[in-house]
């Protein structure tokens, strides 16, 4: 007879009440091992307002009160970018598990205090970086997996999107620009696709334009070369500052990867789902701004259809809850992943400053 795994009763705090935190919160209340959620946010309002819509038994504005609730055993990290360090570290001092959004620090310096924490712990601790846990780059990963391109020498990944939302990363945070905060799934994408292979050399162009011209340190376009430390070449590309009214609500990317014995080709910029429509459909992350003409299936997160939200972030919470619940295995990046993708982004900020090759690993 085979064993069922017994399913754990998870107790669940969502620290952020943002589009995020919200996306996670409604996912976890349909999860059937979630029998208790709490919710916290500097805004004590925008808590309250979240923990009423989803039906959770406690909100706060104080994020350490949620996360130490004694019916809490798992948190999710849904803070600004800049604001992870503090509830994650309070989260593995209680010894709860915790999934928090990428990039998992802004800085070096915060990114390996939480990994020496999480490392000294031992705790169980997942970043998320979501583009993992869109179908397509799934099944690319198994046919990676299965040899069946022989091995990678070469890969290339671009991402477009509009300045609406780069403006609205960088008026949240001036430090999370397009690269360290969305080039980064690329990176992170890059580095699953490949395996455990370091990064040896970054090297990075870029052009300004409106994003400087609205008054933040931002390029509105960014190409880098890594150099692996096997020799394998990868080019990265993005811009976040295509016209306010461009069809994409988040992510028009592709993806090549090239092997010895195959290649693969994933276009996901969603040209091939367009619609038209007088009534306006809203973005997913700008609640005041709608376009006419859009990709579907372009947001970033997924889609609400049928009062259900499908794709990459509906895939990835349900996956790290059964994680959770059921002892199955996940694919969601660890802290020391997150970490080296934080370096590959900084590298390349660096590499545009000096107009120069980087070196990794980078000097602190």
């Amino acid at each position: 007879m085979q064993h069922v795994a017994e399913r754990k009763t998870l107790g669940l705090a969502i620290v952020g009440a943002g589009r995020i935190g919200t996306l996670r919160a409604r996912l976890a209340m349909d999860h059937p091992a979630v029998h208790y959620l709490a919710v916290s946010d500097s805004d004590p309002d925008r808590a309250r307002n979240l923990a009423q819509k989803v039906g959770a038994q406690f909100h706060s504005g104080d994020n350490r009160e949620v996360i130490a609730r004694p019916e809490v055993n798992a948190v999710i990290v849904s803070t600004s970018e800049g604001e992870h360090m503090a509830p994650v570290l309070h989260a593995i001092e209680l010894g709860k598990p915790v999934l928090v959004e990428k990039p998992i620090a802004l800085t070096l310096a915060d990114a390996d205090a939480m990994v020496a924490a999480i490392e000294k712990a031992g705790a169980n601790v997942r970043v998320g970086y979501s583009r993992r846990y869109k179908e397509r780059y799934l099944i690319a990963k198994e046919q990676i997996i299965q040899g069946r391109l022989g091995k990678v020498v070469g890969a290339a990944a671009r991402v477009y999107n509009s300045r609406s939302q780069g403006l609205a990363v960088l008026k949240r945070d001036r430090h999370a620009t397009p690269v360290v905060d969305a080039l980064t799934y690329y990176v992170d994408l890059m580095n699953w696709l490949l395996g455990d292979t370091p990064i040896a050399e970054v090297y990075a162009r870029g052009q300004r334009g409106v994003l400087k011209e609205a008054g933040y340190d931002a390029d509105d376009v960014n190409w880098a070369v890594f150099t692996y430390a096997d020799g394998t070449v990868v080019n990265l590309g993005i811009s976040y500052a295509l016209p306010e009214k461009y069809p994409a609500l988040g992510h028009a990317a592709r993806v090549e990867v090239l092997g010895t014995g195959g290649v693969m080709i994933l276009d996901d910029d969603h040209t091939d789902q367009l619609m038209y429509t007088e009534k306006g459909i809203p973005h997913v992350y700008l609640p005041d701004h709608t376009v006419n003409m859009v990709f579907l299936q372009s947001g970033t997160p997924g889609d609400w259809a049928l009062g259900e939200l499908w794709g990459p972030i509906a895939n990835e919470t349900r996956a790290w809850l059964d994680h959770l619940a059921m002892a199955k295995a996940c694919v969601l990046a660890t802290p020391k992943e997150a970490r080296a993708n934080l370096e590959a982004t900084l590298a390349i900020e660096r590499s545009l400053e000096s107009e120069h090759a980087v070196t990794l690993p980078l000097a602190q």
